[in-house]
């Protein structure tokens, strides 16, 4: 779904909230990703995520923060994802930090993964596509544009 409105992920700076074990922004530094920052608490993700690094030989920031609560964006991003703990609310809170923090510009793509049937409050943004795999439901946002 993303390179079919990407084009590809080629030059792009990728914001991972809730980044896990990494796999997503590391996959899109191995399809050409400029740079990732992978925001993760977990002490265990982030051991996790630092291996994955070390032995991709992948240059990311990876980022303490809590994910509803970003430090300053130096640039917005151009591909978020959010792949929060399900049934918290996390999602609508980490957007909207990222939103206040300058890491969404209007040509922002962001996905967001929810449990299927999960409400995504998605105030602010334009909902592109969603799909479900699995349990899961895929969202694919862009920031509204507001005049």
């Amino acid at each position: 779904m993303l390179v079919s409105r990407l084009g590809g992920f080629e030059g792009l700076t990728v914001l991972d909230l809730f980044a896990g074990s990494g796999a997503l922004s590391l996959e899109a530094l191995s399809r050409g990703a400029a740079q990732a920052f992978l925001v993760e608490r977990d002490p265990d993700a982030r051991r996790s995520i630092e291996a994955n690094t070390a032995k991709l030989g992948a240059s990311a920031r990876l980022m303490g923060h809590d994910a509803t609560a970003l430090p300053r964006a130096q640039a917005p991003a151009d591909l978020i994802f959010l792949d929060p703990p399900y049934g918290e609310g996390l999602a609508q809170r980490a957007l909207a930090s990222a939103l206040s923090t300058g890491w969404i510009a209007p040509h922002s793509w962001i996905s967001v993964e929810t449990a299927r049937g999960e409400a995504l409050d998605v105030t602010g943004f334009t909902l592109d596509a969603n799909r479900g795999v699995g349990k899961a439901m895929l969202h694919l946002l862009r920031p509204s544009q507001t005049d």
